[in-house]
């Protein structure tokens, strides 16, 4: 009985439809795994970036409020940019604070 030759056994083309499956193993891991990985970091990435530079431009536009009142409106007298630069803040954040949802805990209270 004469053995088969490995071309024969697995057919002519073996090393083309070898390379073809770990090709497409290699696309599906990247599909379910990498690709979601790649883009929850970009997404955290960005994320804290723009936060940053709100960050940012939240304290220059506030620093720059000050100084226009101060030097324009109330002649060196920055107390008052100062009041009225917190009255605002106060106003929006109450603003934001009726805004809110109710959490699962003040739900049950009522």
């Amino acid at each position: 009985m004469a053995e088969k030759s490995p071309s024969s056994r697995f057919g002519d083309d073996w090393p083309g439809k070898a390379v073809d499956f770990i090709d497409l193993v290699v696309n599906t891991i990247n599909d379910r795994v990498i690709r979601p990985i790649i883009l929850i970091g970009r997404a955290i990435v960005f994320g804290l970036l723009i936060a940053v530079l709100v960050v940012v431009v939240a304290v220059v536009v506030a620093v720059a409020v000050v100084r226009l009142l101060d030097v324009y409106a109330f002649a060196n007298h920055v107390w008052i940019s100062y009041a009225i630069l917190g009255v605002v803040f106060s106003l929006v954040g109450l603003f934001a604070w009726t805004k809110r949802s109710p959490s699962q805990r003040d739900a049950g209270d009522a």
